[in-house]
């Protein structure tokens, strides 16, 4: 006799629910989840690339990572607002072994949130940064390179520059920056590279949204990006 609290095997529609409720647990098990009012962040669909360093910064996206509307990812804690110097460190670290062959001269971000990584990560090469500016001002030089940045946010293009004084035609330069969504600043930023007649080496970006459309605009634009995380889907 089958126990009356108990699925009843013999029957399809019992046996099925009980597949399925094991499956349910399963995942349940092997997948961490990251809570937001309407959302679930899993670290199932987290690429990551490196050992101890990126362990931290894939554990730190799962604890302290916020999913907002609109398919945005708040990492402001400790990467774009408030930062985690010590994580910084690492990320920097990780950019010199990636990009250790590359000879860089020259290390490009634009501004704002990119320049802390991009300051971290020059003192493993040795390199000046400099970031190009989105506003025009008295303390900019009349002569500069620029590069033209779509904001999907703001719904506008706008002009980023920088100095003719700080990049030249001998320069190999990498750009960082804290996120790959779009593309469109790093398009940009590469515009001021080719303006220069500067070698662009690459692209080393924290995170990037694989779900969307900015990787695969970068490289079909002969950007060599290297992301340390790649996101699959916000859910």
């Amino acid at each position: 006799m089958v126990h009356k609290f108990l699925p009843d095997y013999r029957k399809w529609s019992d046996y099925g629910l009980c597949l399925l409720l094991m499956a349910v647990d399963i995942f349940v098990i092997k997948t961490r989840r990251l809570f937001s009012p309407g959302f679930i962040f899993t670290m199932r669909h987290i690429k990551y690339k490196g050992d101890k360093v990126m362990d931290i910064l894939k554990n730190k996206i799962l604890e302290e990572g916020r999913v907002l509307d609109g398919n945005i990812l708040k990492v402001d804690s400790f990467l774009n607002h408030q930062l985690d110097v010590n994580l910084l460190n690492e990320i920097g670290r990780e950019f010199k072994r990636i990009f250790a062959k590359d000879e860089i001269t020259r290390i490009l971000t634009a501004e704002v949130s990119g320049i802390a990584i991009a300051a971290i990560t020059a003192q493993y090469f040795n390199v000046p940064v400099v970031f190009a500016k989105k506003t025009e001002s008295k303390n900019l030089d009349e002569e500069t390179f620029e590069g033209n940045v779509y904001s999907y946010t703001k719904g506008k293009q706008y002009k980023i520059r920088v100095s003719k004084r700080y990049m030249s035609k001998d320069d190999k330069v990498l750009i960082i920056d804290d996120f790959l969504v779009n593309g469109q600043a790093l398009l940009g930023l590469k515009e001021i590279v080719d303006e220069a007649q500067a070698t662009l080496v690459g692209a080393g970006v924290v995170i990037e949204k694989g779900f969307q459309k900015g990787g695969e605009l970068a490289r079909d634009n002969k950007i060599n990006v290297k992301s340390l995380v790649t996101i699959d889907s916000l859910f």
